[in-house]
């Protein structure tokens, strides 16, 4: 199903990567409606997409009994709505498995019945845990073990479900370390935005453990051409797809990157590792390739500097 002329919903659409998931689907002329409880999402995200006739905002929150009458008419769903944030999730357990699941399992449900024909997940790296085997592979091991990833991993056996019993198109995205304008940089947020602040401020980079942990950074822009072309390819109908770079950086390279690029004074500052660290994470992304015929193509320094350009302007 080509997204064009479409109507889609997009669950979490004021977040970070909901907002860019907005636009590229306004760009590529559907009639997107953005469903979001602003409890982590900003309205300033999507301000300028208010402009468009084409966009609707409604604040709601998808476990409201009201929201199956938004999805009337609704070609695709974008489920992106979630508790996220390291610090957040893991200060609210119970919240992150009530709410992350029985929200899957409901806007799921509501979307099959009201005949939506494409349904899309945002999933997780976090469902493969402390990674049995490096590239982390879709049909290799996973170690869900922290709520967050339940719940994601979780999601997507739902999906797969529906998939099996009642023929829905749904694919599960497994993302990794998404970064990019618009990303929180606050305690809750994630490494890349919190280093550039720091950066930008002259004050010490702060790494937990000694740098070598790998992640796999993947700019914003490409992590929504994935995202796309997943529901635009009949191939991916019941499959969970990794969508990064496939290139690991350390996060001591991370941060001499960003000290590089924002011509900074500050210094790395090493802290004692925190206890559920993961040390190495990046995917194999063979499967990406292959069903969508897609790679990212922005590289790290590239984003990077586009997303300081970002943080310069706040």
């Amino acid at each position: 199903m080509k997204l064009n002329g479409k109507k889609v919903l997009v669950t979490g659409g004021a977040g970070f990567i909901g907002s860019h998931l907005c636009e590229a689907l306004l760009e590529k002329k559907n009639k997107v409606v953005c469903v979001d409880d602003f409890s982590t999402g900003q309205m300033a995200n999507i301000s300028e997409l208010q402009e468009n006739p084409d966009f609707k905002v409604v604040k709601k929150d998808v476990m409201d009994k009201g929201f199956k009458e938004e999805l009337k008419g609704i070609d695709a769903v974008y489920h992106y709505a979630a508790i996220v944030g390291v610090e957040r999730t893991l200060s609210m357990p119970v919240e992150v498995l009530n709410i992350d699941l029985l929200s899957v399992e409901k806007v799921l449900r509501e979307s099959f019945e009201a005949g939506v024909k494409k349904f899309v997940f945002a999933s997780s790296s976090e469902v493969y845990g402390n990674p049995v085997e490096i590239p982390e592979n879709e049909d290799g091991h996973v170690n869900a073990k922290l709520p967050y990833a339940v719940s994601k991993l979780a999601g997507e056996k739902f999906l797969r479900a529906y998939f099996e019993k009642y023929g829905m198109d749904t694919t599960s995205l497994r993302f990794f370390n998404v970064y990019g304008p618009k990303q929180d940089s606050t305690p809750y947020g994630f490494v890349a935005g919190i280093f550039i602040k720091q950066a930008l401020k002259n004050e010490p980079i702060t790494i937990f453990g000694d740098g070598s942990n790998t992640r796999d950074y993947v700019f914003v822009k490409d992590n929504i051409k994935g995202a796309i072309l997943s529901a635009e390819t009949e191939k991916t109908a019941g499959e969970v797809l990794n969508i990064g770079s496939g290139k690991p950086t350390t996060l001591t390279d991370l941060a001499e990157l960003i000290i590089e690029l924002t011509g900074s004074k500050s210094e790395i500052k090493y802290l004692p590792p925190r206890p559920d660290d993961i040390r190495h994470r990046f995917p194999d992304t063979s499967r990406m390739r292959k069903l969508l015929g897609f790679k990212p193509e922005v590289d790290l320094k590239e984003g990077l500097k586009k997303t300081i350009e970002y943080y310069k302007r706040k």
